[in-house]
């Protein structure tokens, strides 16, 4: 049998390259990305990090990473997602373990010896299978995140489209007023309305970031709303997204919403972009409606479980 470890990181360490190498692996045989940006991000040294990496091997050496997971730690509150190395998914020799299984139950061990606290498991494009999963670990269905995707070619060419006039995001100046309208717009959202200063900057040094497809419109002198988008520049065909579109609760129910989302489509045509894509959540059935009337249609789910930790 082999040696079996499991090593906690309050740190990123200082060669990535192994871990690179297992989140490309499982990107090749996932066709997408094994990591929330968030996740991402915080692998960059761009916020706090915590991971526990699970190893197997002879018993000389380190043994090989077959496993991770990566825990975002918030007070009281853990978002967790685990990639697992696409040759070690198969059924658990005798006396191995599935590495899944042994890593959520590491990660929840490590959320009680930190204090306990709600424990969020995410699982991307997740089956009937990963429900039955996570419920065998003893978490419940709390919320389903769908991606919509749209044929952005068949969308240039709808004769009558929603028009707002809009401008582009200028580094430098727009940061504070936009993270108002954020907060304001997704008070009740457990993630997108905690963003901050830092989290903004971030993301405005990552290499896919455009002002110019950062469209914001304004009335009465005051930021209403706007619509962030984000090409993914590894993807044939150009994939654009729908990243974020927020609207000042000031000036909800004016339709500004589908308008911003209609200009955030043209923008994303015009560079070049084929295929439109944006989240939303599955019990948002005023957006889902909204979307499907512009043309999208559900491609998959991402789900998210929860879990009461209690302290150790």
């Amino acid at each position: 049998m082999p040696a079996q470890s499991i090593e906690v990181l309050d740190a990123v360490p200082s060669d990535v390259g192994e871990l690179g190498a297992l989140l490309a692996a499982a990107r090749a045989a996932d066709d997408h990305q094994p990591l929330a940006e968030q996740k991402r991000l915080e692998l960059q040294g761009k916020g706090p990090f915590l991971a526990l990496l699970l190893r197997r091997g002879s018993g000389q050496g380190p043994g090989e990473l077959v496993g991770l997971a990566q825990i975002d730690a918030r007070p009281n509150a853990y978002g967790l997602e685990v990639v697992v190395h696409p040759a070690h998914r198969a059924a658990a020799a005798p006396g191995e373990g599935d590495v899944r299984h042994t890593l959520v139950e590491a990660a929840r061990s490590e959320v009680a010896r930190r204090g306990g606290g709600v424990l969020r498991y995410w699982v991307a494009r997740a089956t009937t299978d990963d429900d039955a999963e996570a419920h065998s670990l003893g978490f419940t269905d709390e919320r389903s995140l769908l991606q919509l995707r749209i044929d952005l070619a068949a969308f240039s060419q709808r004769e009558e489209r929603p028009s707002i006039d809009v401008r582009p995001f200028e580094t430098g100046r727009d940061e504070s007023a936009w993270l108002t309208v954020n907060e304001r717009a997704f008070a009740d959202h457990p993630e997108q309305g905690r963003w901050d200063a830092p989290a903004l900057v971030a993301r405005e040094s990552e290499p896919w970031f455009e002002p110019e497809g950062f469209l914001l419109t304004e009335e009465g002198g005051r930021l209403a709303g706007s619509c962030w988008t984000k090409l993914h520049l590894d993807t044939v065909p150009l994939v654009g997204e729908i990243y974020v579109i927020s609207v000042d609760p000031d000036f909800q129910g004016k339709g500004l919403g589908r308008r911003l989302t209609a200009a955030g489509l043209d923008w994303l045509a015009g560079a070049g972009a084929r295929i439109g894509m944006l989240y939303v959540d599955h019990a948002n059935e005023g957006a889902l409606a909204m979307y499907r009337s512009l043309g999208f249609s559900i491609d998959h789910a991402d789900r998210c479980y929860v879990t009461q930790v209690p302290p150790a």
